[in-house]
């Protein structure tokens, strides 16, 4: 078998390379602030920069380097981007805080008295994950390295490598 095959969509290519970027500039971004490594953030949501902010403009911007303003890919790939960050930065950011409201809910009960009807409702509320969505300046910053990765793809390309 051919494995070439996985190397010759660039869009992929530059999808997969923006998101790993991502996630490890996320990752290490998260083990600062919190002063631990947490391997989770490798591949969880939420957090700075956006992953799928970053893999949304990498492929825009590329699309535009090979197809054109003009092409129904570049078309599509701008709409797509537009509502992933819009997304990430509203529905997935206020189930963030749904998850945070519910989360203190479940602490405070966990102080009380165990009850059955409480025990209950612990075990029907986990800790739930809150780092869902972004700050739009997360967003942005994901933006900002998809383009990034897609113009130094773009040079890399211009100079000969054709599977980036």
């Amino acid at each position: 078998m051919d494995l070439s095959i996985l190397l010759s969509n660039p869009l992929i290519n530059i999808s997969v390379i923006s998101w790993a970027a991502a996630q490890a500039l996320k990752t290490l971004v998260d083990a600062v602030k919190h002063k631990q490594f947490d391997r989770h953030r490798l591949a969880g949501a939420g957090g700075m920069p956006s992953s799928h902010s970053a893999v949304t403009c990498s492929v825009l911007l590329t699309s535009y380097y090979l197809y054109g303003f003009n092409s129904p890919i570049f078309a599509l790939s701008f709409v797509l981007a537009l509502i992933v960050m819009y997304d990430a930065t509203g529905v997935r950011w206020a189930a963030g805080l749904h998850a945070r409201a519910i989360n203190h809910i479940v602490e405070f009960l966990e102080q009380e008295d165990a009850t059955e009807g409480r025990q209950a409702l612990r075990e029907l509320i986990p800790k739930l994950n809150e780092s869902l969505g972004h700050r739009v300046r997360e967003a942005i910053c994901g933006a900002g390295l998809g383009f990034l990765i897609a113009v130094i793809a773009h040079i890399i390309r211009r100079g000969g490598i054709s599977w980036f």
